[in-house]
């Protein structure tokens, strides 16, 4: 199975910003949808933010909209998840999964995607 792979976490402070990048490991793959979703201690998995890949198109969750961006970047196939004004409550491990086929939807659940990142740590001090 294609793998994906999560970079750009780490510690920050409240209020200041992290970019996290998404991108295939071994072989190429194809995939109409590109999603975030995060973790946090003693939670579970919750939806951050999708793309469509060929339309540009995007959704956010209501926690993250105004501060997140999610975007691509063709040539290098990869998706970004750029944090801005970032909060405690941010904190949790990031999942970057991409979905083969899309419609109309969103697609907010994890159990609509096909592969799945390691995660990353984020970390936000107060």
């Amino acid at each position: 199975q294609v793998q994906r792979v999560e970079s750009g976490g780490g510690l920050a402070q409240a209020g200041g910003s992290l970019t996290l990048s998404c991108a295939a490991s071994g072989r190429t793959f194809t995939s109409c949808v590109t999603g975030w979703f995060r973790q946090a201690p003693g939670k579970g998995r919750e939806f951050v933010a999708v793309i469509n890949w060929t339309s540009g198109g995007t959704y956010y969750a209501n926690s993250v909209k105004g501060r997140f961006t999610i975007s691509r970047d063709n040539a290098k196939n990869t998706v970004y998840l750029q944090m801005n004004s970032l909060k405690p409550e941010d904190t949790a491990v990031y999942y970057c999964a991409a979905r083969r086929y899309s419609g109309s939807y969103y697609y907010p659940h994890e159990y609509e995607y096909d592969y799945w990142g390691q995660g990353t740590q984020v970390t936000v001090s107060s």
